[in-house]
């Protein structure tokens, strides 16, 4: 999935902020079965109100989806966009040269985007 400058604006935009930046978080761990609403406002003290104001932020950002069961909707962190977002954000990293680690062992952007860590 390749993402233009302009949705990863509207991506970076719907993270810019405490709450949904701790719901997308929150998601991310919960890997692909998703939460519901009412797990996710208890889990971050998120009024529910408040949360489906940020849930529908995300949605429209396209870094959440949402799927019904039952009588709950379940949100679940896009990965394909989230990644389409680091490499948007990565591209052309140290001009396009593969980075050495740091004399601090820390791990180069490249090899962290190609899951090369362990």
């Amino acid at each position: 999935m390749e993402m233009k400058s302009s949705s990863a604006v509207d991506a970076l935009a719907s993270l810019a902020h405490e709450n949904r930046l701790a719901i997308f978080r929150l998601l991310v761990q919960a890997g692909k079965a998703g939460l519901p609403a009412g797990a996710i406002a208890e889990r971050l003290g998120i009024p529910n109100s408040s949360l489906s104001f940020h849930l529908a932020h995300l949605n429209r950002a396209g870094l959440v989806g949402q799927k019904r069961q039952g009588r709950s909707l379940i949100y679940t962190a896009d990965y394909a966009r989230m990644d389409a977002l680091v490499g948007f954000l990565m591209e052309n990293c140290c001009e396009a040269a593969a980075c050495a680690p740091a004399a601090d062992g820390d791990v180069s952007a490249p090899a962290l985007r190609k899951g090369l860590t362990t």
